[in-house]
């Protein structure tokens, strides 16, 4: 330092005074100053606070992970008992069905009082997986019959036919409890009683309908289509192995020979003279010559009664006042089993879903 610079009592500015030095010397000359402490312990800080950030992070994912894991328990528990009961809530209804039927007995048994019309119901599509199958209908006509206080069987119908072969068993069963007594069997045609309903009908001592309901259609069907030539243009190959020469002949997809096609309406004439004896056999006389009556067509009530189809216009309600001086019904249709009927349904959808064919036969009593 000066001696002006002591008398005037100022100091030598290290940046503007003094030994002039480089951007390296000083940079140098800074880092020397620093404290050698400093870097290491803002190290050592920072470290420790992303190590806890860390922590933090894989708590939290541990607890939403925990949080996961009892929601879907809690989910799978509630699923669980619903389940347990939706079973348990099945049981008990099929054994509450059980035990009423036991209790209360066959659909007229109980001991209702008085004469009465024993009701049959014949509904929709005649099948052996329908309500309207051969088994439940003979059940019915049973109950019916044996019935003490029942003055006469109804069949009461509304049905457009279905299969030959559970038609023929129920014409087989009313010809036969005809021939063992004198109590009367009368069938009622509501809407629609044609081809194998009126197969069924034929049966009866006398036959009742609406003027507007649709008799008749004595006739067989056996509908399908051919798909060869649409599978051709597609370029489908149809691949089918069968033993014997004729074993696929309705296969829709193959050409239908001359020979089949003659051999297949054979069959269908075959089972339409049958359908034919059937009514002539339980009709007799009462049937018109009318060149007509046996080829497929569908008559109204009031034409049927002309051709002698049918023996007059009535209905059930008519029906039992001109029978009995109190009026009373019984229906004598066996019950149907709901947990049954579930398990026939869910059968056949499954089987529909799975693409399991049923085995159905090809000829029908049917209107198309």
């Amino acid at each position: 330092m000066s001696d002006d610079d002591q008398k005037h009592g100022t100091t030598q500015d290290p940046w503007t005074q003094g030994e002039e030095r480089s951007p390296e010397q000083a940079r140098e000359e800074r880092e020397a100053r620093r404290t050698p402490a400093e870097p290491v312990a803002a190290q050592a800080e920072s470290a420790e606070a992303l190590r806890e950030r860390q922590r933090l992070q894989q708590l939290e994912m541990m607890d939403r992970w925990i949080g996961g894991v009892l929601t879907e328990q809690r989910r799978a528990r509630r699923w669980k008992l619903f389940f347990r009961f939706l079973f348990a809530a099945l049981i008990l209804a099929s054994l509450s069905a059980t035990l009423y039927s036991l209790v209360a007995g066959p659909p007229g048994s109980s001991a209702a009082s008085g004469p009465h019309l024993g009701v049959v119901k014949v509904r929709g599509v005649i099948d052996s997986e329908s309500p309207a199958s051969a088994e439940r209908i003979i059940t019915g006509l049973n109950r019916a019959w044996e019935a003490e206080e029942s003055v006469a069987v109804v069949l009461q119908i509304d049905s457009p036919g279905g299969s030959p072969v559970q038609s023929q068993r129920i014409f087989d069963e009313i010809m036969r409890l005809r021939g063992e007594g004198d109590k009367p069997i009368i069938a009622v045609i509501e809407d629609v009683g044609a081809s194998g309903a009126y197969y069924i009908a034929a049966a009866a001592d006398e036959i009742l309908v609406a003027p507007a309901s649709l008799v008749g259609s004595i006739g067989v069907i056996s509908a399908s289509f051919g798909f060869e030539e649409a599978i051709e243009r597609l370029g489908v190959e149809r691949r089918v192995f069968a033993a014997g020469d004729n074993k696929a002949f309705l296969d829709p997809f193959s050409e239908l020979a001359p020979e089949q096609r003659d051999f297949w309406q054979s069959v269908l004439a075959t089972t339409h003279r049958q359908f034919i004896e059937a009514v002539r056999e339980g009709r007799g006389d009462r049937l018109s010559e009318d060149e007509r009556l046996f080829s497929g067509l569908v008559w109204s009530g009031e034409q049927a009664v002309a051709l002698g189809l049918v023996d007059g216009i009535g209905s059930l309600g008519g029906l039992a006042r001109e029978r009995l001086a109190e009026p009373r019904v019984r229906d004598y249709t066996p019950r149907l089993d709901p947990f049954e009927r579930f398990s026939r349904q869910f059968g056949r959808v499954a089987m529909e879903l799975l693409g399991v064919p049923r085995v159905d036969s090809p000829l029908r009593y049917q209107l198309p």
